[in-house]
């Protein structure tokens, strides 16, 4: 997504702007999106377009009815009764994103096992609890639900990557070759974090979880932009995109998201 901005948001934002349109104009009961920690405080165009999907849920939710852009014809105003859930995680492992098929099949190669940085550390779940988690939010029926809500699962504590990257070589039944053992058979090579890369994940903007009838769910109630402000935005990043304007898109970005920190470069 960093290295190709335009088509990230193209799908992560206004995918999820089309959908959710279409959720409301069809009268869909529940619509759930997944999203991220790198949501929180973004350094990446990947987590900003999450941010921005969020923001466009949380900016929905709160209209009784609401008037989409129209392409062809003039907008009409639509009831808006879809209940949007926002689920916001870490890293699952096993996933198709996550670094345990990489570790696994750089072990399987003699390594090196490749890590951007030695004090890296993630959240992380398996994929059955995420999936039985994202279901339970789904479900949840809160007489008093708030437009700005998002829920947000208890991932523990996070993990040095690092750690992970040795426990994985010893569990293959080989050991880590570095200076104090160099007998070792797989190395562990750092890299260098890569662009919009962050050494840490957080979960929440602000600090003000609540729980929920589930342990493992909280939900907190974050600061969003009314939808009328929001479309505004919106319909400037569509002619960003649609121009492949990088720097344009990440003006945007940095003006509707909070906390927005693109790498430099």
């Amino acid at each position: 997504v960093e290295a190709n901005l335009s088509e990230g948001i193209r799908n992560n934002v206004f995918g999820t702007l089309t959908l959710a349109k279409v959720a409301v104009e069809q009268g869909l009961d529940t619509f759930v999106l997944i999203s991220t920690d790198k949501a929180v405080n973004p350094t990446s165009g990947m987590g900003a377009s999450k941010r921005v999907a969020e923001l466009i849920l949380q900016a929905i939710s709160a209209e009784k009815s609401i008037v989409f852009e129209s392409i062809n014809g003039n907008p009409v105003a639509v009831k808006q009764s879809t209940n949007f859930t926002k689920v916001r995680f870490g890293n699952v492992l096993g996933s198709s994103g996550s670094v345990v098929p990489l570790f696994r099949k750089q072990i399987s190669r003699g390594g090196p096992v490749t890590l951007t940085h030695k004090d890296i550390t993630r959240f992380f779940m398996t994929i059955s609890e995420a999936s039985q988690l994202v279901m339970h939010s789904a479900a949840m029926k809160d007489k008093n639900i708030n437009a700005s809500e998002v829920y947000v699962l208890d991932m523990g504590e996070p993990i040095k990557i690092i750690q992970l990257a040795r426990r994985m070589i010893e569990l293959s039944g080989l050991r880590v070759k570095e200076k104090s053992f160099p007998q070792g058979e797989i190395e562990i090579k750092i890299t260098g974090l890569r662009k919009g890369e962050k050494l840490y994940e957080e979960i929440l903007i602000g600090n003000n979880p609540m729980k929920t009838s589930n342990p493992k769910i909280l939900k907190a109630r974050e600061e969003f932009i009314l939808w009328s402000v929001l479309q505004e935005k919106l319909q400037t990043l569509r002619l960003a995109v649609d121009n492949n304007d990088p720097q344009l898109i990440i003006h945007i970005l940095k003006e509707v998201v909070i906390g927005y920190m693109p790498d430099d470069n």
